[in-house]
């Protein structure tokens, strides 16, 4: 057995506190010359006394002994190891199940299942990623809102003081549209998402679009009240013969395309830049949409800008 870190002596030291001892010298003063207690150097010369031939050559004998026991009644056997990674990899129970279940002490199934390597559960594997792209600007629309603080002055993330808020000022909507072939948008910021505002919003969209070209076909929305039991809605998208599509509850990545958008616009135009006032964030968005629109390029349509790429697949280039 290799010598712990801070041992004073090495195997080659307590050779020679040995020789000296044998040659006539007290414990006690070996002790002092080579700086250990007595108890050290009687230890070491009872076990060279006791030691064969051999050992006492080779230098075995002078070598640190494991403190680890030689036998282990009580040791967890093969069989039950085996036992407790079974029922773990059979139900996924933590330690303390596990125990209840086969009847075992939970540090020892703990330990048991560290042993083989099972003591954390692997991380679930990640749905395949299902990207989708619609040929044509116009066959599909996504539509999303989202919600902003109102405020009256810069607030702590600017001034670093959070000492001063302003009670009760509630939220103002930032309303989307979203071309899913070119990531065309169009956005407007309300006081409120109810159903009028929202059946106001869409018909504005849906005629901004119309003016650059794009056809709507269908309108991608999540299950939102203001969406689902819109009648307004529900009509307009009737009359312009647009099918309202809904995505599956719980499943915000299938209308990925403009949660990412908004993402980007909290990013770049709602936090990039200080406002005194929310009325003044509010003014700056045509600014940001007509940057995004026109001149930011998008990695996911190939470094293009979105109107440029309404303009190629739609062949309006000069």
């Amino acid at each position: 057995m290799s010598d712990h870190r801070s041992v004073r002596l090495g195997s080659g030291g307590r050779r020679r506190i040995v020789e000296a001892v044998e040659a006539g010298m007290t414990q006690r003063r070996a002790a002092a010359r080579f700086c250990v207690s007595p108890a050290t150097v009687n230890r070491w010369v009872v076990r060279a006394r006791e030691a064969r031939p051999e050992e006492r050559a080779s230098g075995a004998c002078f070598s640190e002994r494991s403190s680890r026991p030689h036998r282990s009644p009580r040791l967890l056997s093969a069989a039950e190891h085996d036992r407790v990674c079974a029922v773990r990899e059979r139900t996924g129970w933590g330690p303390r199940l596990i125990a209840a279940e086969v009847g075992i002490a939970h540090a020892t199934v703990h330990r048991a299942l560290r042993r083989r390597g099972l003591s954390r559960r692997s991380c679930q594997p990640r749905d395949q990623v299902r990207r989708y792209e619609w040929p044509c600007p116009g066959n599909l629309l996504h539509m999303d809102t989202k919600r902003h603080a109102r405020f009256a002055r810069p607030g702590h993330a600017v001034t670093g003081d959070r000492r001063r808020n302003t009670p009760g000022a509630g939220f103002e909507f930032v309303h989307t549209l979203e071309d899913d072939c070119s990531r065309l948008a169009y956005s407007e910021v309300h006081d409120d998402e109810r159903a009028e505002t929202v059946t106001g919003f869409t018909r504005r969209g849906l005629d901004w679009f119309l003016e650059r070209g794009i056809v709507t076909e269908r309108l991608l929305s999540d299950n939102a009240w203001c969406y689902t039991k819109n009648r307004g809605l529900r009509t307009l998208l009737q009359r312009r013969a647009i099918a309202h599509k809904r995505t599956r509850p719980y499943s915000p990545k299938t209308n990925g395309k403009v949660e990412r958008l908004q993402q980007t616009m909290d990013r770049e135009w709602a936090r990039g830049l200080t406002y005194n006032s929310s009325a003044d964030r509010r003014a700056a968005l045509p600014h940001w949409l007509e940057h995004y629109n026109t001149r930011r390029r998008h990695s996911g349509i190939g470094n293009q800008t979105p109107i440029s790429r309404v303009h190629k697949v739609l062949g309006q280039d000069s």
